[in-house]
């Protein structure tokens, strides 16, 4: 079970880096239409910054399996946190990434809790960590 763990999380961070690197350069302007347009905030500068967070979970995920349970809450988190994007997104009906339906945004956002639960399995992040004698 751990392998199979340890895969997982291996193969989120590698998800997350692309998708980092895909805020930062060619999919900048389809990360910049889930940008809410209520967020107080400059939607080129929210993809810029959630790109350099994903990348940096991403790495975490791999090169910190020391910290894995907290990078796994942490990854949690971001994934929570970047919700609202998608909402909006299909909320808006706004087309980005090839979701250009509205079935096709609201099974979109069917998938973000199933990405949430991969951070928290793949990571050990729900288990209890044993008390040290």
């Amino acid at each position: 079970m751990k392998l199979i763990r340890n895969i997982a999380r291996y193969l989120l961070g590698a998800a997350l880096m692309y998708a980092g690197v895909g805020h930062l350069s060619f999919s900048r302007q389809e990360f910049q239409a889930q940008v809410p347009t209520w967020l107080p905030l400059d939607p080129d500068f929210v993809v810029l910054a959630s790109g350099g967070v994903e990348i940096s979970l991403g790495l975490s995920l791999i090169l910190l399996a020391k910290y894995r349970k907290q990078v796994g809450w942490l990854t949690a988190a971001f994934l929570i946190a970047v919700f609202p994007g998608n909402i909006s997104q299909w909320m808006t009906q706004t087309d980005a990434f090839g979701l250009d339906t509205d079935q096709s945004r609201a099974i979109r956002l069917l998938f973000q809790p199933l990405l949430v639960i991969w951070a928290l399995w793949a990571t050990s992040a729900w288990t209890k960590s044993k008390a040290k004698s």
